[in-house]
């Protein structure tokens, strides 16, 4: 199934993966086939599109960067039941791996793709060189949650408008300049048989949110046992990831890095990729340089 049809001049996917868990995966790639791999996760709701400026800062870097659109998410399949779950997305992750040669990753994932890639390492599911989590840790923020549940949630029956659709997104994100041409928005939207606008991922995947308790217990155990080069970038206007919740953390995982995005909220690439993307290449270059 899928939310409609694409709209023209949506960016179709470089690669369109067929894995082992049953779906095809899309994915884009930028730089070196032969340089460090660094996979790029992200967040509920967003596609691979929302690391573009980022991919293809660290292909230019010499990286190879891939950037995968997660089950029920932009270009991939929906998973059979509404499967996901970390431990689904986990599966997925460590196909795509073998698909690009195996190896050790570096994984970069921002809040979502983030509680996938702490516990894919966590709990010692795939090796990696290195771990970035982008505006996510165990202790989150309930009412930046419940924003994002809110913003995912509406208009269930589809948008009449482009025009809509860039107000609901101005709405959550007023910190961001307006978009002056709409045709950009048609990578977050499908059109749907009644003529209605939808949000590209499956509905099923909001009904998949885990008890805050048992995460927020899990993400601990598995930031205890962290034992790569970890980056943890917080944006300074972020609800969802408080200081507070990002100094918890770093408590958590002594070795950490920090960076504070100080003009960016929770879309941190999105918002400030410049600094965003300068910040993991710094980090990159120092715990997995280009040979």
């Amino acid at each position: 199934m899928s939310a409609g049809a694409r709209l023209p001049g949506t960016p179709e996917p470089m690669y369109k993966w067929d894995i082992s868990t049953g779906l095809a995966i899309a994915a884009d790639v930028w730089g070196d086939p032969d340089g460090p791999l660094v996979i790029l996760q992200h967040g509920g709701g967003q596609t691979r599109h929302a690391w573009k400026g980022t991919g293809e800062t660290l292909g230019a870097a010499g990286y190879h960067a891939v950037a995968i659109d997660a089950r029920g998410h932009g270009d991939s399949d929906w998973a059979t039941g509404g499967v996901y779950g970390p431990d689904a997305m986990v599966k997925d992750l460590k196909c795509v791996i073998d698909i690009l040669g195996g190896g050790k990753p570096t994984l970069v994932g921002a809040s979502m793709g983030g509680n996938t890639s702490l516990v894919a390492i966590g709990e010692d599911h795939i090796e990696a060189a290195g771990l970035v989590l982008v505006d996510i840790a165990p202790k989150m923020e309930p009412e930046g949650i419940e924003k994002i549940g809110n913003f995912m949630g509406q208009k269930p029956e589809g948008f009449d408008s482009l025009e809509e659709v860039a107000e609901a997104i101005g709405n959550y994100q007023p910190h961001r300049t307006a978009p002056k041409n709409l045709q950009g928005l048609a990578k977050n939207v499908r059109l749907a048989e009644n003529g209605k606008y939808r949000w590209h991922w499956d509905p099923a995947f909001r009904g998949q949110r885990p008890d805050s308790t048992v995460r927020q217990e899990r993400m601990e155990s598995c930031s205890k046992n962290l034992d790569v080069p970890v980056l943890l970038v917080r944006g300074g206007l972020s609800d969802v990831l408080s200081e507070a919740g990002a100094q918890n953390f770093l408590e958590l995982c002594g070795h950490s890095e920090y960076v504070n995005v100080t003009d960016a909220g929770h879309m941190v690439a999105g918002d400030r990729n410049d600094v965003f993307a300068n910040s993991v290449v710094d980090f990159l270059a120092r715990t997995m340089p280009i040979a």
